[in-house]
């Protein structure tokens, strides 16, 4: 006899999901909203905050496959080099049921003057359009990364334009009255956007396009708050670890109160920044033989 628990089918924490474009609105002239939904939407299980996905973007290297860890792995995504070529990874800005029971994902696309893969695919994004991502089929995994401990008293938050989708989420999650200082760093005026949030937060704008500090040198230069902190820097590679060296050895943040997340490096696609970090594992492997 089959037991209840030999009953129970496994749950992959990552698969494939493939959505259908329903409609795309520019927040800015940095920021492109894709809206995707579908029949396969309703099996992801985002878990708010910076919950991730990875975007397989079509008719690129691999002809956009994914390939799913064997067994549903916790760590998510593995690829083959071609296949990893055509993916990006963005966070789920938003996940939200319609009137009508089915389920809607917005993407915020950042538009790069360099005209990027995932920029050129966003800009000719028409509805009914299909666009496969491989992102969690549980809401608690490993590709969500702000959790703030519960004696938590007051959190920070840093972002640049390509963490802003995060940022804004975050804010839609905390809970009411929880003290926050936020700095969000953007190109141009018309990219700040209107963040709904319960929590106490003071929300500092730096837009570069009007000479805007680095969100670094804004921090420093601010008296933070007292009691147990959370920190949740994201964005280019160099100020994510700039800020995350201050606010460890010059404000004695406790480093696992800290985290760190670079989304992009300067002067580096996706694929040149994923081939640095392998060649560096590879040469740490072979110095530790």
């Amino acid at each position: 006899m089959t037991s209840t628990t030999d009953a129970i089918p496994e749950v992959a924490p990552f698969r494939p999901f493939d959505l259908i474009v329903l409609r795309t609105r520019r927040l800015g002239p940095s920021i492109l909203r894709v809206t995707l939904g579908g029949p396969e939407a309703d099996g992801l299980r985002g878990g708010g905050r910076d919950q991730s996905l990875s975007v397989i973007l079509p008719g690129g290297p691999g002809g956009g496959g994914a390939v799913v860890p064997a067994g549903g792995g916790s760590t998510g995504p593995s690829r083959s080099e071609d296949e990893r070529a055509a993916t990006r990874s963005y966070a789920v800005r938003a996940q939200r049921l319609r009137a009508d029971g089915s389920t809607e994902v917005d993407l915020d696309f950042v538009l790069h003057g360099d005209g990027g893969t995932a920029a050129r695919w966003a800009l000719a994004a028409a509805p009914g359009d299909r666009l496969r991502v491989l992102g969690p089929a549980v809401a608690d995994n490993t590709a969500l990364r702000f959790r703030p401990p519960a004696d938590t008293d007051w959190v920070l938050i840093q972002a640049d334009e390509t963490a802003l989708p995060a940022a804004a989420a975050i804010l839609e999650w905390l809970p009411a009255g929880l003290p926050a200082r936020v700095w969000l760093e953007v190109p141009f005026t018309e990219d700040r956007q209107a963040l709904n949030t319960a929590a106490k937060a003071r929300i500092s704008w730096l837009v570069r396009s009007e000479g805007a500090a680095r969100g670094i040198e804004d921090v420093r230069a601010t008296e933070l708050p007292g009691g147990t902190p959370y920190a949740w820097i994201a964005g280019e590679a160099s100020g994510v670890r700039a800020l995350h060296h201050h606010l460890v050895r010059e404000r004695g943040f406790a480093p696992e109160r800290v985290t760190s997340a670079a989304y992009w490096r300067r002067g580096l696609s996706e694929e040149q920044a994923r081939r640095a970090d392998r060649l560096k594992r590879e040469r740490a492997e072979q110095v530790a033989r």
